[in-house]
């Protein structure tokens, strides 16, 4: 079933074809966050409570700090063989390539997709997209609530990490009153709020704090254009003794610097591409900027990658940018 919106099931849709399927896979996007990751232990979680077959899987290892979400555990690359008919429910992702290669094959018609993300492709047999939550995670709640399944302390601590990992702890304009009734209804059923901001926010390695202050050290801005920007290579990398993992702060930091509209990290850590992360601070929509290369995210978070050089890297967002309305003469940091 679908409604008005082209490509979107209704809720009474998705939760038929659910309860019509016995095996799920819960796909979560390459360098997962605690939204992909959240939203689908969650509702993997209240799958199994209905007594249905549930595999969960991501090209990557899970990240150091989410693994404490419960269920964390089973996520895997390698699920072996899987039954006929299995649904592959995805999260948080505007279109199936952010699944990643070794996404096992799957029938397009058993196919999920929960999101909240501006421009999703509607990729899936069911798409149910929810523009207007502020994580995945909570349009998850939606789905779970419908499905009358029980709140459990486990399936409230994952969507309270979607929560808090999409709004910043509550810090960024869509923490709203009803992202914070929800908060508190998690927290009501078991959520540990201390526990998910020490796991996310607190607990940085000395390594990554190593990185943080070598890319700062690299830090440019444009305070004509509000444009900050910074670089992390293999180089810098290797003599931190970091990993990729360990860059995932560092665009945050630029963007509180005063003056700052557009915060862009540039990661040149693999030969021919640049991955970059863009955060705006509420007047440039950067999910826009990022959609030009063949990105995509939300008005104030968003990433692509470009093939090529770092100096080419730089070039396109700078181009990209203008293309916005924000001219920058951005350079490579040295």
């Amino acid at each position: 079933m679908s409604d008005a919106r082209e490509g979107q099931a209704t809720l009474d849709g998705v939760v038929s074809a659910l309860r019509a399927h016995e095996s799920f896979v819960m796909v979560s996007h390459v360098k997962p966050d605690g939204d992909t990751l959240g939203a689908g232990l969650a509702l993997g979680l209240g799958l199994q409570q209905l007594g249905k077959r549930v595999a969960y899987f991501n090209e990557n290892a899970v990240p150091r700090n989410l693994r404490f979400l419960p269920g964390a555990d089973r996520v895997r690359r390698d699920l072996g063989t899987l039954p006929d008919g299995t649904m592959f429910c995805f999260f948080d992702m505007s279109d199936v390539a952010r699944a990643g290669p070794y996404l096992p094959p799957f029938d397009a018609a058993h196919t999920l997709n929960v999101d909240h993300h501006l421009g999703n492709t509607r990729f899936a047999a069911l798409n149910y997209i929810l523009e207007a939550e502020a994580s995945a995670g909570a349009v998850v709640l939606k789905i779970l609530e419908a499905l009358k399944t029980e709140l459990t302390p486990q399936i409230a601590e994952c969507i309270l990490t979607t929560l808090m990992t999409d709004t910043g702890a509550f810090a960024h304009s869509n923490t709203t009153p009803a992202v914070l009734r929800e908060a508190a209804r998690m927290m009501e059923a078991g959520a540990n709020k201390e526990r998910i901001t020490q796991e996310i926010f607190a607990n940085k390695r000395f390594a990554a704090q190593h990185l943080m202050g070598t890319a700062l050290a690299r830090m440019r801005f444009d305070a004509e254009a509000g444009v900050v920007w910074t670089v992390v290579d293999a180089e810098m990398l290797a003599s931190c003794g970091a990993d990729s993992e360990d860059t995932e702060d560092i665009v945050q930091q630029l963007r509180i610097v005063d003056g700052c509209k557009v915060a862009v990290l540039f990661k040149a850590l693999e030969p021919g591409e640049v991955r970059i992360s863009l955060r705006s601070n509420g007047e440039v929509n950067v999910q826009s900027v990022a959609a030009r290369l063949g990105g995509g995210g939300h008005f104030r978070a968003a990433g692509c990658t470009v093939p090529g050089s770092l100096g080419e890297g730089v070039t396109a967002i700078a181009e990209a940018l203008r293309a916005e309305g924000v001219a920058s003469a951005m350079v490579v940091p040295a």
